[in-house]
């Protein structure tokens, strides 16, 4: 009788322990039951709103970059002033830096070399300026001679095209009997002094900015190590040997663009000094430098290369000879832009002539005649920047006149 109770209570424990694996199992077959039960369109409803979570999130991205845009033009235009000055310091720091270099070399500090070669450029500028004032005081006594020969020949060619004029309007307008009187109304026209009284505000900050700019060159040069390391310490360690590549190369291709400059501008001042000198004009060294180096800045550099010799000879410089002069320093501006531009200075800095247009146009309407100037080390300072930067390569080679190599 106890074997059988003993019988009877294993067959107990055996169903007990059989239930519960029953149970799971079909607490698992009941759940895939359910989950295949689940509605087909809630599943796509679930992937369109994941969807939809993708590209709103997508448009927002799109959204702040273009906001971030907007804003960084309308802050680069309102310190305009603040830019140029420090963009023009860092120029002409990097102009002056082979002398403080060789200054150094002679076992002279630094800080004193650097304010020798700044003040050698002060008194250069000064003794510039002191000669031009009084070659304008002379232009002033001379000007009645030249505003009487300069009104005569602007006589006659307004009275050709006037004449041109009229007989076109006779030829495809029909004879009017009665014509009625034209209104004519007197302006004043402004003076120098109210021009200037106008517009103080704006002359007395480019004169302090203006003054600004020795202080900066002096600091920038005499710190030139210490702001150079400093800045590759901005950058976390492990990038820190990129910063220092991608400075060395912007340095590099700062003073490769100035040295190549200077010497197309020198071969232009002296062209134009002997194409000056053969016709008579007065103080032609000084006006050919002046052109030649003018001639250089993109697009307006041919109209503000024109003004000097023709306003210098007024007085001597007939048909022939304002032919010649417009036609050397067109030419000479032409030439200078689409040959020796692209043969000699394209390329050290390796940029796509589209994007140096562009950028042309761009920094000239944010900042004008100087946005001429600074556009092209903009611009190669950023590919330089885009092509040591992984996201960015794709810009850089763009802006590149070679296609990168995938």
């Amino acid at each position: 009788m106890t074997l059988a109770a003993n019988c009877c209570g294993a067959g107990n424990l055996s169903t007990q322990a059989v239930k519960p694996d029953n149970t799971k199992e079909a607490r698992n077959v009941h759940n895939q039951l359910s989950v295949q039960s689940v509605p087909v369109a809630i599943v796509e409803q679930a992937e369109e709103d994941v969807e939809t979570l993708h590209g709103s999130i997508k448009a927002g991205t799109v959204a702040q970059i273009v906001v971030a845009v907007i804003a960084t033009i309308a802050l680069i235009y309102l310190l305009k002033l603040v830019l140029v000055t420090t963009l023009a310091s860092i120029l002409l720091a990097y102009v002056l830096e082979p002398g403080v270099a060789g200054l150094v070399r002679l076992r002279i500090p630094r800080a004193v070399g650097a304010l020798i070669t700044v003040c050698a450029v002060l008194f250069l500028v000064v003794g510039i300026s002191y000669f031009s004032y009084n070659r304008a005081l002379d232009f002033v006594d001379e000007l009645p001679r030249y505003s009487t020969a300069l009104r005569d020949t602007i006589g006659s060619i307004r009275a050709k095209v006037d004449k041109l004029a009229n007989q076109a309007r006779s030829v495809v307008e029909p004879p009017k009997e009665h014509q009625k009187p034209v209104p004519v109304r007197v302006e004043q026209s402004q003076g120098l002094t109210e021009a200037i009284s106008e517009n103080s505000s704006t002359i007395l900050d480019v004169l302090l900015a203006i003054g600004f700019i020795p202080f900066l060159v002096y600091f920038m040069l005499a710190s030139k190590d210490h702001v150079h390391v400093a800045t590759v310490r901005l950058f976390p360690k492990e990038h820190r040997l990129v910063a220092h590549r991608t400075v060395g190369r912007i340095s590099g291709m700062i003073r490769s663009y100035i040295l190549a400059n200077f010497v197309v501008g020198l071969g232009n001042a002296l062209i134009c000094g002997i194409v000056f000198w053969y016709l008579g004009i007065h103080y032609f060294y000084f006006i050919g430098t002046i052109s030649g180096f003018v001639s250089l800045i993109p697009y307006l550099g041919v109209f503000l290369a024109l003004f000097p010799p023709l306003a210098s000879g007024l007085g001597t410089l007939y048909k022939t000879g304002l032919i010649t002069v417009f036609i050397t320093v067109v030419g000479m501006h032409a030439v200078t832009m689409n040959l020796i531009f692209p043969k000699v200075i394209g390329p050290r800095l390796s940029l796509n002539p589209l994007a140096v247009s562009l950028s042309l146009l761009f920094w000239s309407w944010i900042w004008g005649a100087p946005g001429l100037i600074l556009a092209i080390p903009i611009l190669g300072a950023s590919k330089i920047i885009c092509d040591y930067v992984d996201p960015l390569q794709s810009l850089g080679s763009w802006l590149g006149n070679e296609a990168r190599s995938q």
